[in-house]
């Protein structure tokens, strides 16, 4: 019951961040984006056996800390590779998290449609990185690693929680790419709506994979 009364605050916390960005309120902003990532650490911490009583609880915990620095950092333009830092954080967590929930027996096969995938996305974006290349080029491949990790253990395990966190990394890779293409290609119509509420929908889901 706790969980599901947490789960509706982080969607009515997500909502009031679309609308603020929506309406270019930076105050509404400022409380509500790192108000739902909060949250969404709550969900987390109360949805084991315990606090911090398991290695893939404890790395998804520093992971959502990583993002809610992460959060902060990207409300202000300027700081905008400290974010990207703080969330190739976050995904190196997350990794750590999925690599020690799997058995490690995942054929690397399971990773040529990530590749594929990064290859399309990073030759779309190249002419517009400029001095962002290497940064980007880093956190592609981090993130990707991170998904196919999700799916590694998902292939592996079967089981709901990997399901919940497999999901959850999709949506965070379908997040950053919007988000990517609009910041460097150019402005994607309703952006702040999918990047945030894949974003948050992400994060939830593998905030409840615990």
């Amino acid at each position: 019951m706790l969980i599901a009364l947490l789960s509706v605050l982080v969607v009515l916390s997500a909502g009031i961040t679309i609308l603020a960005q929506y309406r270019e309120s930076a105050r509404l902003e400022y409380v509500f984006k790192p108000l739902t990532t909060t949250l969404i650490i709550i969900v987390a911490l109360v949805g084991g056996e315990g606090f911090f009583t398991s290695r893939y609880q404890t790395f998804i915990l520093l992971g959502l800390a990583a993002s809610l620095a992460g959060d902060v950092l990207l409300m202000f333009p300027t700081r905008f590779a400290q974010g990207l830092a703080a969330f190739l954080t976050a995904h190196l967590l997350y990794i750590a998290a999925f690599t020690l929930a799997g058995t490690g027996r995942a054929s690397l096969w399971y990773a040529v449609p990530f590749v594929v995938y990064g290859a399309i996305i990073l030759w779309r974006l190249w002419p517009s990185l400029g001095p962002m290349k290497i940064p980007v080029l880093t956190y592609v491949g981090v993130i990707l690693i991170m998904a196919w990790q999700a799916a590694n253990r998902w292939l592996e395990t079967r089981d709901a929680a990997g399901a919940l966190a497999l999901f959850g990394a999709y949506l965070f890779v379908a997040s950053d790419s919007v988000l990517a293409v609009d910041r460097f290609r150019g402005p994607i119509k309703h952006a702040p709506f999918w990047v945030l509420s894949t974003y948050f929908a992400a994060q939830l889901l593998i905030a409840l994979s615990i």
